[in-house]
């Protein structure tokens, strides 16, 4: 039986459903991807959505078999991938099913302890990273009630199970989180991979949260490789199928990973400062990864995992100038600027850099101004907003990375707030 594909509707949401292995493999796919196994004992979920988006996904399950579910795994901690339970439960407890095992690594517990404490840091921190589709995620960060784990793996241990004659084995490997699963069920050739696989580059090194793990995460793509599975369901995008095309995703995705951990690491060793590094990492990025379909800067980028990797053996204290050990305000830095040259010099510099294509050397010098002036009257401050206004909209253009471009377009929104309410002020 072919790989085939189907689209429906569950209120007005679209759902497309992936059926693979001869029928008894399907992709649910969502905001956070759906994996289901189909045995003749009952349904092996892996993964549950976010909550906001159970209803939908839990229908396009239910478009495809109406087995009850016996296990579910969560790849990771993460809200889009384990708070979609509630459709779920409440068909168990109306059809008086037995609830469902629930399986996770032991991090994963303790990152929804993590979630509870800071409650409203992650929904102020999400707000931020998903700024564009907000209405999408909207209610889906959410960590007040969770579906607790039933089975829970501890350390690097490894777990096998059977359900309708189907063995089904789970491994921890640490990548985008300390606390992720992946699934290999060697009956059907398929690996369910989670986020360690996201059709685009790793998100291994995201300006908004914890560590991220590139090593471990390029080890992780070697151990799928050794299973030699003709399926990958990734945690986001699409089925990866033919065993080539498998093999190319997971190995390319373990030499870009090798390669940022490797090349960083040689620079610590040589002494080098985070600038420095950074700056010649840029220049020696490899074209095989900048064109590689399965390392499309999408979600997560290069530039990011520089700095994952920089901060898993670094402290704090990253430019080596004693100056930046306990630096004063930057307010009060600008300010000094502005007392050796005016904020007409400062700002005709920065609009030189700007149409010289310089845009980011255009932002320094416009902070200066904006956080050293000392009236938000001044023709010349609005005018540096406005230029800082125009740059950043340019930036996230031309940026592909959904985080980067939510971080540059939410900065150049706050500027647009403020200028309507100076503007009003000074009406």
């Amino acid at each position: 039986m072919k790989t085939t594909q189907k689209d429906i509707f569950y209120k007005n949401q679209h759902v497309r459903i992936t059926t693979f292995a001869d029928g008894t493999c399907h992709l649910i796919r969502s905001f956070g991807n759906i994996g289901v196994v189909d045995t003749d004992e009952g349904l092996v979920l892996f993964d549950i959505t976010g909550k906001q988006l159970g209803p939908k996904s839990h229908r396009g399950v239910r478009e495809v078999t109406d087995k009850p579910i016996k296990y579910i795994i969560y790849s990771h901690g993460h809200f889009d991938h384990c708070f979609g339970f509630d459709p779920f439960i409440d068909e168990i407890k109306e059809k008086g099913w037995d609830m469902p095992k629930i399986i996770a690594h032991e991090n994963c517990v303790e990152r929804f302890k993590k979630y509870k404490m800071l409650d409203k840091y992650h929904a102020w921190i999400n707000s931020k990273q998903f700024a564009s589709i907000q209405e999408e995620v909207r209610g889906l960060v959410s960590a007040r009630e969770t579906l607790d784990p039933t089975i829970i793996l501890y350390g690097n241990e490894d777990y096998v199970f059977k359900l309708g004659g189907i063995k089904f084995e789970l491994y921890h490997d640490k990548g985008e989180t300390d606390d992720s699963l992946w699934m290999h069920v060697p009956e059907k050739n398929v690996i369910f991979s989670g986020d360690l696989i996201i059709s685009g580059y790793p998100n291994v090194g995201n300006p908004y949260k914890v560590q991220r793990y590139p090593k471990h995460w390029a080890f992780a793509m070697e151990k799928m490789m050794r299973k030699d599975a003709e399926y990958v369901v990734p945690g986001h995008g699409r089925l990866i199928e033919g065993k080539k095309k498998v093999n190319n995703s997971l190995s390319i995705t373990a030499e870009a990973m090798h390669f940022v951990h490797d090349e960083v690491i040689k620079r610590l060793n040589q002494g080098k400062w985070f600038e420095q590094i950074y700056h010649e990492m840029l220049s020696i990025y490899p074209d095989r990864f900048k064109k590689h379909e399965m390392l499309k800067e999408i979600y997560g980028c290069y530039r990011f995992a520089i700095h994952s990797v920089f901060r898993l053996y670094h402290g704090w204290y990253d430019s080596g100038n004693p100056t930046d050990l306990f630096p004063s305000k930057s307010a009060d830095i600008a300010k000094e600027f502005l007392k050796l040259n005016g904020e007409d010099q400062y700002f005709n510099h920065a609009k030189k850099l700007f149409e010289g294509g310089k845009l980011q050397l255009a932002l320094h010098i416009l902070d200066v101004i904006i956080k050293g002036s000392n009236s938000d009257e001044s023709n010349v401050f609005l005018d540096a907003y406005k230029l800082k206004y125009k740059i950043l909209k340019r930036l996230a253009k031309q940026d592909t990375s959904f985080i980067a471009f939510n971080i540059i377009n939410n900065g150049a929104n706050e500027i647009k707030d403020l200028l309507n309410k100076l503007e009003k002020k000074n009406a």
